[in-house]
């Protein structure tokens, strides 16, 4: 079993998924995704207020001090450097060498701040295949960072599951690899298009 930092896995799943959306053309912002009723727009501004949030919560504000502060329309006219500007920020939050242990104030609860990470960047990982296979990219994963997915989600599924935020599994293929374990566990298969749009991570339990 492979060992990563989980700063240094959720910032490169922050890459990945960054060079999708400097991929998406003016024409595919409506295009549908496996999230229920989210566009690719959507998506990437579920994203960037995940990568905006970072740095208030891993700061030690409460989502009371941090107010509607960051509500409304996030991306503006320019989604890309909106999501390159707080990708960014998200980034430079977890530099300090005691953020994994800091308290982290969530609307739930508190939990330490490796495991607000940890899932940010499963999250951040899995809606990068989304985004991909939206695009019509070819959705494959970084197979380091799926190795290091599996291993958190399968302590988490289960709660994923009965919070109702994430779909139920589909059939696994035969002969599946890591990465299709991975998205069936997350309740996805195929593409959009041809999944009937799965229910997301979208109220995942690491939002605040």
């Amino acid at each position: 079993m492979m060992t990563m930092d989980i700063r240094e896995a959720y910032r490169r799943a922050l890459d990945q998924f960054g060079m999708y959306v400097h991929q998406v053309r003016a024409d595919q912002w409506r295009l549908p995704t496996a999230c229920a009723d989210w566009d690719v727009r959507t998506l990437v501004e579920h994203l960037v207020g995940e990568s905006l949030w970072a740095p208030e919560l891993l700061a030690g504000r409460s989502v009371g001090e941090v107010g509607d502060r960051l509500d409304g329309d996030l991306l503006g006219d320019d989604p890309v450097k909106a999501f390159d500007v707080a990708a960014a920020a998200a980034v430079r939050a977890m530099e300090p060498d005691d953020v994994l242990a800091r308290t982290v104030h969530l609307s739930f609860g508190d939990v330490p701040g490796e495991e607000y990470i940890s899932e940010l960047f499963a999250d951040t990982l899995i809606h990068t295949w989304d985004l991909a296979t939206a695009i019509g990219g070819d959705g494959h994963l970084d197979p380091e960072l799926v190795e290091v997915c599996t291993v958190w989600f399968a302590g988490a599924e289960d709660s994923y599951r009965q919070a109702g935020v994430i779909g139920d599994r589909p059939p696994l293929p035969d002969h599946a690899d890591a990465q299709t374990r991975l998205l069936v566990a997350w309740g996805r298969g195929g593409r959009p298009e041809d999944e009937g749009a799965p229910e997301g991570p979208e109220q995942a339990p690491q939002g605040p």
